[in-house]
């Protein structure tokens, strides 16, 4: 089989067979195929994109390509093992939440996370805001806790889906990366390969988000959903908002005692909503026969595990299984704090028409909360807190955020983008909606 022949081909328009997706990622992973003919075959796939099957085919050849992990050994016989995946945003510390309240509904959840880059931040980022928090651990710590616990958030391994991790970075280099069929492949290849059997994904809409579009949104949404649907998997997709941060707090510490918070029913109203309805939807997907369709009963099972407090308390034991203080869970205050805490005052009196999101995680960014390559040291104590929302009201002078900062010099950089980042309008305006469609495979 010849590499320009699979360039041409798809140039020209054409679909590739199994074989040769599956010669092409065996070329990848094995370094038999040179990067300037992978990164011509990428921008083929960019101008000509790629039939459901070749994506589906394409993203069980970059999950084959490492190690697949069962993790059934590691669950009671017959429970269907269910996953998130969030395509990135500013703000966004749903896993943080959702996980624990999943895995108090009775499903456990074994996740892969990963750390942020640019304006969004990482899962991992933010728990390593507690102290003695690890990611690190060994398969056979990894399937003891998911048994004993139910819940455990480790680092990404380099046998995972290793294919998809040389092709992004030769996607990152050469213009590629925005094309959706390659970051819908990217993104299912990891989650095949991490064994779940059903899936929920959070894909982010708007200026805070890769998907800036709804069309967009919706595009990569109903191809992830195929992918799933096409390698035997359950799979929903919910679109939600991204024009504005999540929840109030952005920043590593700032949002892991909003999502404890939230863990406690008193989280942000969108996110609130949010890490309910993803819980919900995982409920249902791990449910069998009639609890799949019962949004009504999983809804209640949902709410009834924050009332309680078995959310929290599952929080705590994952905490405290992976090395964590609990001291800083059951007291947020306790956790670092940035020595410099300013408000960004608004410049005039309005309702907040607009956030520029993407601004805003720039800015925390900025702040030294995150990175522009990855293994750069990041800030956990720094961050800004949203104090008014699109459709809330301002006096002038009220803070439109409050700044958390490692110094004088970079708050008052940062107060200046906070302000540039909100637009106030002299009239009524709506608030935004958290949810904006929903696709799914069932």
């Amino acid at each position: 089989m010849n590499v320009v022949d699979l360039i041409t081909k798809k140039r020209d328009g054409g679909e590739h067979t199994r074989a040769e997706l599956r010669f092409l990622i065996g070329g990848v992973v094995d370094g038999t195929i040179p990067d300037y003919q992978l990164a011509a075959w990428a921008m083929a796939v960019f101008f000509r994109g790629m039939t459901d099957d070749e994506i589906t085919e394409l993203t069980l050849a970059m999950a084959e390509s490492g190690e697949m992990l069962d993790l059934h050994d590691a669950v009671a016989p017959g429970v269907r093992i269910v996953d998130k995946h969030s395509s990135g945003g500013v703000g966004d510390k749903t896993t943080l939440a959702v996980g624990p309240i999943v895995a108090a509904c009775g499903l456990p959840v074994g996740k892969m996370s990963g750390r942020g880059l640019s304006f969004t931040g990482g899962t991992i980022d933010k728990l390593e805001s507690i102290r003695g928090w690890s990611a690190d651990l060994g398969e056979a710590m990894f399937r003891r806790q998911l048994r004993e616990i139910g819940l455990v958030v480790a680092a990404q391994t380099a046998d995972l889906a290793p294919a998809d991790k040389q092709l992004y970075a030769l996607r990152d280099v050469t213009g590629t990366v925005p094309s959706l069929p390659l970051i819908a492949a990217s993104i299912m290849s990891k989650k095949l390969a991490a064994g779940a059997d059903a899936i929920v994904l959070d894909v982010k809409c708007g200026r805070g988000a890769f998907m800036e579009t709804l069309d967009n949104a919706r595009e990569l949404a109903r191809l992830m959903v195929a992918i799933g649907s096409g390698a035997g998997r359950q799979v929903t997709a919910l679109i939600t908002n991204m024009d504005q941060p999540l929840g109030r707090a952005v920043g590593h510490t700032l949002e892991v005692a909003e999502a404890i918070a939230t863990l406690h029913g008193r989280g942000p109203r969108d996110f609130q909503e949010l890490v309910e309805r993803v819980a919900v939807e995982m409920v249902l997907l791990g449910g069998e026969g009639e609890k799949r369709t019962d949004q009504a009963a999983a809804g209640e099972l949902v709410r009834r595990a924050i009332a309680s407090g078995k959310a929290f308390e599952k929080f705590r034991a994952f905490v405290a299984a992976q090395g964590g203080d609990l001291s800083q869970v059951d007291d947020p205050s306790t956790l670092p704090i940035a020595p410099v805490i300013v408000p960004a005052p608004a410049p005039c009196t309005g309702a907040v028409a607009r956030i520029d999101a993407r601004e805003v995680g720039l800015t925390v960014a900025g702040l030294g909360g995150g990175r522009k390559a990855k293994g750069d040291p990041i800030d956990h104590r720094v961050g800004v807190i949203c104090q008014v929302k699109v459709g809330e009201r301002i006096q002038e002078g009220d803070p439109l955020c409050l700044i958390h900062a490692g110094d004088e010099e970079s708050a008052k950089a940062a107060v200046k983008r906070i302000q540039a980042a909100y637009t106030l309008e002299d009239r009524p305006i709506a608030a935004l909606p958290t949810i904006l469609d929903r696709v799914t495979s069932r």
